[in-house]
């Protein structure tokens, strides 16, 4: 596989007379296009679980980039659980219940072509479980910073539509909100990757056209719901905004 050159950060202009071209080295930003590049190609199925990748150099080359940058860039893989590198043995890609599919910068990979239809339902279905029960919770735990919180991000959602990155940006913002809420420490610590779920699914099924429904009033629904302190209405609200998402993310699917 041929990967186009990694984009450099460096602005400086090139000398009258350039030496012979080295590889790019080391940089966190170039460190993170590689990790980029390759996570694209293992989340979209272009190395399968069980391949072994081409040796160091021959990857290095492809890419464009210094054998120490590429290490790097490995060293992030090794850390989201994709692939394991070995002496000799090469780097090979670890099957998928090892792939640390909640971390955002998986997600990302993930929707940055084609997502697997699969993880999109595992992910409405930890949403199904997740979030209705953290409402209920943040209807009985919250405060007046919280639904405050929670007020401004759907101003925000009204105001730039979540046709736009301000606007899901919003959206992921109600939902932190929502968890925080809770008081839960061990469901805030899900905040993270709930909201690259919720951000990445919401920008993904309006990819092709806008969506059918408006889906702000489901989030009132849940709001009001969570001001009321009612909890089971906060609850069932948010099962059925979960519900409703899944739909029309399923049906921008089979466009």
């Amino acid at each position: 596989m041929k990967f186009p050159p990694v984009a450099d950060d460096s602005d400086a202009a090139p000398a009258v007379d350039p030496p012979a071209r080295q590889p790019r080295g080391k940089g966190r930003r170039l460190r993170g296009a590689i990790a980029h590049k390759l996570g694209v190609a293992i989340l979209s199925g272009e190395f399968a679980p069980g391949e072994t990748l081409s040796s160091e150099v021959v990857f290095a080359e492809s890419l464009d980039v210094s054998r120490s940058a590429y290490r790097e860039g490995i060293q992030v893989l090794i850390a989201k659980g994709l692939v394991e590198s070995r002496p000799k043995a090469g780097t090979r890609v670890l099957q998928r219940d090892r792939w640390n599919l909640l971390d955002p910068d998986v997600l990302a990979w993930a929707f940055a072509g084609e997502p697997d239809p699969q993880l999109v339902r595992s992910l409405f279905e930890l949403r199904a479980i997740i979030e209705p029960a953290a409402a209920g919770l943040a209807a009985t735990n919250r405060d007046r910073a919280d639904l405050k919180q929670m007020k401004e991000a759907l101003a925000a959602m009204r105001r730039h539509s979540l046709a736009t990155d301000l606007g899901r940006a919003a959206d992921r913002q109600f939902h932190d909100a929502i968890l925080r809420a809770t008081r839960n420490d061990a469901l805030r610590v899900l905040s993270a990757s709930i909201g690259a779920a919720v951000s990445w699914t919401t920008q993904f099924k309006q990819r092709l056209r806008a969506l059918p429904r408006n889906p702000i009033p489901d989030h009132v629904v849940v709001y009001d719901a969570i001001v009321a302190a009612d909890p089971v209405a906060a609850s069932a609200a948010m099962r059925q905004l979960v519900d409703l998402a899944l739909e029309d993310t399923q049906n921008a699917m089979a466009r």
